[in-house]
């Protein structure tokens, strides 16, 4: 019975999360007991414990984390300033004329809204009230409409920048240099948020396309369904359309290239996604366009300006030519700061500001909390030799490596039937991840493999979140049974794409090698 504490130990961290107990508490609280226990048995040695305060400030004081808050803060800001309901309303403006035009639209903005906000529950709930009566009223099988929805909500969890990639990045750069130290290389190569971001770009890309070539062949196979035309007839204007499109495009590329090209790291390309976001706030709900413009042309110019010259002050030699562009960077600092700050106070008199960064705090609060827990758990369970029968377990199967993976994505799959990605990435992932890598598995595959397969639990019942979003917001005449049936094709959708990435490695990893190598 003592040497299976540390399994007893986790089943009973997962009975604890499947019958809905907080956490963060849950994990803390169960690792406390089990330590106390195995102090008792003397098994577990008490000093352990001693280094939660270390690994707790070395979570709170990791740059790449904080990534987090402000990925969160600009999909909040882009949510409750309408920017969503603005794109959903265009884009089936202009896919109008196809059959099936208006799921496939729900899709496309479902991506756009992925890359820019990541956050599945306002995308699943915005889309919910804005799409689904309308994709009601003009004939849609309700299973179908539900399914759309759901599964296009779930985009935020691959395409980058993803919450998840960044949690999942930090662990797995972790387990992959701890992979590497098990293995004598004291010199350990790394893997970064960027390398997960470039990995996932295409897959993400690809699931989409997946999702709309699914529309498309429903329509041809059951065209009650998927009706051809909307009822409504309203001309596209395309000059709204372009203006309502181009921002939030040219904000997600900002973001996005700015971290595929090396130029930034995730934390600064999130700072500059929730200046972006605040800017695109400010130029929809306020009148005074001109000062948003002001402030977004002087950050484009002072990107300019450190691109072509140098801007530190702290050289030994300064002549002429090296100021002038200083003190241009200075003076376009100063307006970019004024007129930044001025849309800043804007959306503070529209309440917009202020609910957005309660509604982030709230979030990231909730994701460190859980990380403190998880943190409590996993040292508690290494103590307990969990490592090495987790280790043993998997390096003696049949099959070699293509068995360990197997295994371990069937288990991930399960669990996501009753716990959500948070709980998922803190403690299994930390688990297995380097025993995976110390067999030789790519980090970045492994990487996009478990996001993949971590998006699966926001569709998979009877804990899918994302399925409780759309229940939430949708009319009575939706059968809560019309939206569990109504995610299974799209559940196989993703299991597809798992399949392909298993057979074809490359279609994760041949962007970052090209980018980084």
């Amino acid at each position: 019975m003592i040497e299976y504490l540390d399994l007893l130990m986790f089943a009973v961290a997962i009975l604890v999360l499947i019958l809905g107990f907080p956490v963060a508490f849950s994990l803390a609280g169960v690792a406390i007991a089990f330590a106390l226990i195995g102090d008792q048995l003397d098994v577990f040695p008490i000093q352990f414990l001693k280094a939660i305060p270390q690994r707790i400030f070395g979570t709170m004081t990791n740059e790449v984390l904080m990534a987090v808050p402000l990925f969160i803060f600009m999909g909040t800001i882009l949510e409750k300033s309408k920017v969503a309901e603005d794109l959903l309303e265009n884009m089936s403006k202009l896919l109008k004329g196809i059959r099936g035009g208006l799921g496939i639209s729900v899709t496309i903005v479902g991506a756009l809204l992925a890359a820019s906000t990541g956050i599945v529950g306002a995308t699943v709930v915005t889309m919910g009230l804005l799409s689904l009566p309308t994709m009601l009223k003009n004939g849609y099988n309700p299973k179908l409409a539900s399914g759309v929805i759901t599964a296009a909500g779930t985009l935020g969890q691959i395409i980058p920048p993803s919450i998840v990639l960044i949690l999942l990045g930090d662990v797995i750069s972790n387990a992959y240099q701890k992979s590497q130290l098990n293995m004598g290389i004291f010199s350990p190569d790394t893997v970064s948020v960027g390398d997960l971001f470039a990995g996932s770009l295409f897959p993400g890309l690809l699931l989409v396309t997946f999702y709309i070539l699914y529309q498309f062949i429903k329509a041809i196979i059951d065209p009650n369904s998927t009706p051809k035309k909307s009822l409504e007839s309203e001309d596209i204007n395309y000059k709204n359309l372009f203006k309502v499109l181009f921002p939030p495009l040219f904000l997600i590329i900002a973001v996005l290239g700015s971290i595929l090209s090396g130029f930034a790291t995730p934390t600064e390309a999130a700072s500059v996604g929730a200046i972006g976001a605040i800017l695109l706030a400010a130029s929809r709900l306020t009148k005074e366009k001109f000062v948003t413009k002001i402030s977004a042309g002087s950050f484009i110019i002072l990107l300019f300006l450190n691109s072509l010259f140098d801007l530190r002050l702290n050289r030994s030699e300064l002549e002429l030519f090296d100021i002038i562009p200083v003190i241009l960077a200075s003076i376009t600092f100063i307006i970019f700061l004024i007129s930044t700050l001025l849309c800043i106070y804007k959306l503070y008199l529209s309440d917009v500001l202020i609910d957005s960064a309660k509604s982030s705090t709230k979030i990231t609060s909730m994701v460190f909390i859980i990380l403190i827990g998880a943190t409590f758990f996993s040292l508690v369970f290494r103590g307990l030799g969990g490592d090495e029968t987790i280790e043993n377990f998997l390096t003696n199967l049949p099959g070699g490596i293509f068995s360990a993976i197997l295994i371990v994505m069937i288990a991930m799959f399960l669990l996501g039937f009753f716990l959500d990605f948070i709980e998922i990435t803190f403690v299994v992932v930390p688990i297995v991840a380097p025993i995976i890598l110390q067999m030789g598995v790519d980090p970045v595959w492994l990487g996009v493999m478990m996001a993949i397969n971590l998006q699966t639990s926001f569709l998979t019942p009877p804990f899918g979140f994302a399925l409780f979003y759309l229940r939430g917001v949708a009319p009575n005449s939706v059968k809560t049974s019309d939206i569990y049936k109504g995610v299974i094709p799209f559940i196989f959708i993703q299991i597809l794409m798992l399949l392909l990435l298993s057979l074809f490695p490359s279609i994760a990893t041949w962007l970052p090698n090209y980018i980084f190598s």
